[in-house]
């Protein structure tokens, strides 16, 4: 096929959840809600993180970071998620499909590296508290951070730039809510072998790596928790870092099912299912979860709470 006559696709049709079409409205009041808490818990989080000086501590801030990869997510999908179910289905111009894939690319990968750092974290805390306070110090902590940001989004920038040099045909029609990597390659009339293995290589040290790291600091943290001789400290001990490991499997839980394990006895309904857990509902759990387990963030959202201007206006 030449290039002159190839018809490049400029716009993207998701089919959304057509599958629900005859419960569009309590599926759009249950997705907006959604959206709703994950946006303000997170928001709370970042903001008695930011201005609360009992939670200026390496843990905290970088459990902020996780609450901004959460919003940035959410917003990325949830909004046009919300008009393809109003529309039963909704069109976005093809150069925005790619942008919302970046977006969510970006926000995932960065999500990967944080919960990385969070797990070194309680790794030096646990292992290492006579030497924590001088190795995470703050500006260790704000270019840990930074290189977080920086390697996700050009990980996702090179995934991104190849899906882009494919030649998209036709048909312009993607079974999802969202645009993601294996959709959009679907709808490519090029060779698609040499991209796959590529990203396959990239996602070694976005989604590998961090993984066997997280396993080793675990590793070594329940090794040292198992080597306290007080039933009191250990659970303490294990205490400070509950939350995240809930978070980790969740969160790798959901990637695992999407992306590794074999998809073709699944259903498209329950594929949606799966990536609804990781785009909309782990993000709103994730600061449920620090907040239900830490006395800490507990006691900081009351005084929030307590001192908040607006709440003269009910008095």
């Amino acid at each position: 096929m030449s290039g002159e006559n190839v018809t490049k696709i400029t716009e993207i049709f998701l089919l959304g959840f057509k599958t629900f079409h005859k419960a569009n409205d309590l599926l759009f009041i249950l997705l907006l809600l959604l959206y709703c808490v994950t946006v303000c818990v997170n928001l709370l989080i970042i903001i008695i993180v930011s201005s609360n000086k009992n939670l200026r501590s390496p843990m905290y801030f970088f459990l902020s970071q996780l609450s901004v990869s959460d919003i940035l997510l959410t917003t990325d999908i949830v909004p046009n998620a919300l008009v393809s179910v109003l529309n039963n289905g909704s069109l976005m111009s093809f150069t925005g499909c790619i942008a919302q894939f970046y977006v969510f690319g970006g926000s995932e990968s960065s999500e990967c590296f944080i919960l990385t750092i969070m797990a070194y974290d309680r790794y030096l805390a646990i292992c290492n508290p006579l030497r924590y306070s001088s190795i995470m110090n703050t500006m260790i902590c704000l270019r840990l951070t930074l290189c977080s940001w920086l390697l996700s989004f050009s990980f996702i920038l090179v995934t991104t730039l190849m899906l882009s040099t494919l030649e998209f045909c036709g048909p312009n029609v993607i079974d999802h809510f969202f645009c993601d990597f294996a959709p959009i390659l679907q709808l490519s009339c090029s060779g698609t072998s040499t991209v796959q293995i590529e990203v396959v290589l990239l996602s070694i040290p976005v989604m590998v790596f961090p993984l066997i790291i997280i396993i080793l600091s675990y590793g070594s943290i329940v090794m040292a928790i198992l080597g306290l001789s007080s039933n009191t400290d250990r659970w303490k001990s294990f205490s400070t870092c509950s939350s995240h490991l809930t978070i980790v499997c969740m969160f790798y839980g959901t990637l695992i099912m999407t992306y590794i394990l074999p998809t073709k006895g699944l259903s498209l309904s329950v594929s949606k299912a799966i990536s609804v857990l990781y785009t909309m509902v782990t993000p709103m759990l994730n600061p449920l979860i620090y907040s239900l387990k830490n006395k800490d963030i507990k006691h900081a959202i009351k005084h929030f709470f307590n001192t908040c201007p607006c709440r003269s206006l009910y008095e």
